[in-house]
């Protein structure tokens, strides 16, 4: 089992930036990708991004491209989601989820019923 912990979330004004973080313990050999959703009142959870733990592949969701960044630090277990130029519309609970199942399709990690572990989720809120 590997377990999730995020943080970085919090009120930043429209066109701000925010870090977020995502570390992993436990059974993280295991890890094939990781990934952020979100999910806003009243909403579905909706993919964000996506990383190949052991690689160098990303996938992002059309609505944050050119606008966010997922990264990782292995030496740390640690997934990052840098958030830049955000918007109000970027409001929502944010959580990573840890996949431990290979796909070489990315577009594979946009599902979330293909994730085993899930975070408790941090609140970005972005004012107007």
């Amino acid at each position: 089992q590997v377990q999730l912990v995020e943080s970085g979330g919090g009120l930043v004004q429209a066109g701000g930036s925010l870090r977020l973080s995502c570390a992993a313990s436990g059974r993280t050999f295991s890890i094939d990708a990781m990934s952020w959703f979100r999910q806003a009142p009243g909403k579905a959870r909706e993919f964000v991004a996506a990383l190949r733990w052991s690689g160098a592949n990303t996938y992002y969701a059309d609505s944050v491209k050119g606008r966010f960044t997922i990264s990782r630090d292995n030496a740390k277990n640690t997934v990052y989601l840098q958030m830049d130029s955000l918007k109000p519309e970027d409001t929502a609970v944010y959580k990573c989820g840890a996949a431990t199942q290979y796909s070489s399709r990315m577009s594979y990690y946009t599902l979330k019923e293909k994730y085993d572990s899930w975070g408790q989720g941090t609140q970005v809120t972005v004012s107007s």
